[in-house]
């Protein structure tokens, strides 16, 4: 028998149904799984808020256990928006603030929200011009950007969904609240508590607002306790710069603690000294600035400041969805959130003043 005929190739000719594919869960479904009207989970996913808790966790749960998701498509072509909202940076360089960029982030999307992050090239004048044109554009709802983009109302900007937090210069240094240097007295007061008294301080670059602000701060506290300054190195932010900072160090110093610009120079401030034999946190301790994910398993786990970029993020992305949705606009609170965070590579200071 030929191998195409027969009941061979029958079998195969036969049409067999597809199995039927999921429905995408509608906003009515949501409604009916929460026991609660498709106008009210409406008003949940908009986000305009004064319903009971109550309400809220149902509709949560159902949104949960039907894996619902908005038609951004349908909704933008109901509502004539783009359901897009857009960050800008001054240049997509080698730094991001993943941290702001990650609460803002999550923000826009619990509230239906996609979002876009763009660098533009130039100064103010052209970044301003460029977000005018975005937004008449339609291809965004609302900017919030992080970088001075000139006079709002010379832009005809001023009543558009617009916020501006000039955190980062052209160059993508910090100069707003996220150079803040005031957590340097909250480490040198910690320290001063476990006995230590002579201190060094591993420095960022200067070409760096943040790192001029942590150097002030530091110098300010060391003099106001009466304590000691041996001294202040020059550093680049870098793995390396701490590392030859430490080397370096003398001897004889009595320095018993290292206050590091950031923790790459804290992990390479740590590493310098254990290639000397020298023990941290038992003959010198180190404290880094930021708290990357790294330091807590580096070894020993490094001692830094947690700054809460997360929640300035949250909070920038509320004012701008208020300014969207033409509501009340939340009083918007920039100052950072900081806490120290004790790890390994600190400790009490030794009794003896050389190594």
């Amino acid at each position: 028998m030929d191998a195409d005929t027969g009941p061979e190739r029958a079998e195969r000719d036969v049409k067999r149904p597809k199995p039927p594919s999921r429905k995408r869960p509608t906003i009515l479904d949501v409604a009916a799984h929460a026991g609660v009207s498709h106008q009210t989970v409406s008003r949940f996913l908009r986000g305009n808020g004064g319903m009971k808790p109550q309400t809220v966790a149902r509709i949560e749960q159902a949104v949960a256990e039907l894996d619902y998701r908005p038609n951004l498509v349908a909704r933008s072509m109901r509502t004539r928006k783009s359901n897009r909202v857009t960050v800008v940076l001054p240049a997509m360089t080698t730094f991001v603030p993943s941290q702001i960029l990650r609460g803002a982030s999550a923000e826009a999307q619990a509230a239906g929200y996609l979002l876009d992050i763009v660098g533009l090239e130039g100064d103010e004048r052209v970044r301003g011009d460029r977000v005018r044109a975005l937004l008449d554009s339609g291809q965004a709802d609302g900017v919030l950007t992080f970088t001075p983009i000139g006079d709002l109302e010379k832009l005809g900007l001023d009543h558009t969904p617009t916020v501006v937090i000039g955190e980062y210069d052209d160059q993508m240094r910090s100069h707003g609240i996220t150079a803040d240097g005031e957590p340097a007295a909250m480490i040198i007061d910690h320290l001063v508590s476990l006995g230590h008294r002579r201190f060094v301080h591993v420095a960022g670059s200067t070409d760096w607002m943040s790192a001029r602000k942590r150097r002030e701060v530091y110098l300010r506290t060391v003099a106001d306790r009466g304590l000691e300054n041996y001294a202040v190195i020059d550093g680049d932010w870098s793995v390396r710069s701490g590392y030859d900072a430490a080397r370096g160090l003398s001897a004889d110093s009595g320095v018993t603690a290292v206050l590091a610009a950031n923790d790459d120079v804290a992990m390479g401030v740590i590493r310098g000294f254990q290639d000397r034999g020298w023990r941290v946190p038992e003959d010198v301790s180190v404290f880094g600035w930021d708290n990357q994910e790294f330091t807590a398993y580096f070894n020993p786990s490094i001692s830094t400041v947690d700054l809460d970029r997360e929640a300035m993020g949250r909070r920038a992305m509320q004012a701008l969805l208020a300014r969207i949705r033409e509501e009340t606009e939340p009083e918007l609170h920039l100052d950072l959130d900081c806490r120290l965070v004790l790890r390994e590579s600190s400790g009490p200071a030794r009794t003896n003043h050389t190594l």
